[in-house]
């Protein structure tokens, strides 16, 4: 795996699943990491599996926050910045599931609390250490998206909207921030086994759909993508080695991303791993 050496890491949403395994092999690639998630505890327990594998001179800095508060926000970036050496590259793990059901039986509230965390958290978190990586001229930014990005995800509106969201809000910022020396990308992980995994299976097949529940019943017997797949990817993207690849959703899973670095500007004249719209001209269907 690339290095990560003097780099300076802030992930949010570390406390478990996939945040909590991109912090652990952060570390393991040398970087110092700020975490940050809603339960202080959970992240208590998290830090002791991570200075297991740091060197002395690593920093891991922990802080209780809620992502969709601007000043939670303001407070986790402002340690990031003073308390870690080099502060190259932001995580943006943090995310939840959202009410699951028909749009017109669900909680609207909790709906609208599933956009504020996935996508305002996200976007909020980009905005405030935009800044920073502007004064060095470099910085690294990965938003994950998830279930619902590339196709419909019915029962699932609120998660699916957020995280095709993340995917556009994606190639755009990278466009804005062309020739800066900041590279932004999305994260596809895969069917990993989380805690949103549970709340599918806690709920009734007919409240999500029979076909997701028995999708959902069939991935924790197989054990689902392990979250490492995607803390790899992101390890790789957040290194040198990835200098000038941005603007795409890449997956964990089906992409050849170890070797994506030796394609970079082949790839940065295509549209090759982006949202696009689909033509009759790309399916040889005429329409007249």
């Amino acid at each position: 795996m690339p290095t990560l050496s003097n780099e300076g890491i802030l992930i949010t949403g570390g406390s478990s699943g996939i945040g909590k395994a991109v912090a652990y092999a952060c570390v393991r690639a040398g970087a110092d990491i700020t975490v940050c998630a809603r339960s202080a505890r959970d992240l208590q327990t998290a830090q002791g599996e991570w200075e297991k594998v740091k060197a002395p001179h690593q920093k891991i800095i922990t802080q209780a926050a809620d992502v969709s508060n601007r000043t939670d926000v303001a407070a986790v970036v402002s340690r990031a910045i003073s308390e870690m050496s080099r502060f190259t590259g932001l995580v943006n793990c943090a995310g939840i599931l959202g009410p699951m059901g028909a749009l017109d039986q669900i909680d609207f509230d909790r709906w609208i609390e599933a956009i504020q965390i996935n996508l305002i958290g996200t976007a909020q978190l980009c905005r405030a250490v935009l800044p920073h990586f502007r004064r060095q001229h470099y910085g690294k930014i990965i938003n994950f998206s998830g279930g619902g990005a590339t196709a419909p995800r019915p029962r699932f509106s609120a998660y699916a909207a957020s995280k095709a969201a993340i995917v556009r809000f994606t190639e755009n910022l990278a466009e804005e921030l062309k020739d800066t020396g900041i590279d932004v990308n999305a994260v596809a992980p895969g069917a990993v086994n989380t805690r949103m995994l549970q709340e599918v299976l806690k709920a009734a097949p007919e409240q999500v759909g029979p076909a997701i529940y028995n999708d959902a019943l069939r991935q924790k017997e197989r054990g689902g993508t392990p979250p490492e797949k995607a803390a790899d990817l992101c390890v790789t993207l957040l290194s040198a080695e990835s200098d000038g690849l941005t603007g795409r959703l890449l997956s964990a899973v089906w992409d050849p991303w170890p070797s994506l670095s030796q394609w970079k500007d082949k790839l940065a004249a295509t549209d090759v791993y982006t949202l696009r719209r689909i033509v009759p001209d790309d399916r040889d269907i005429v329409l007249e």
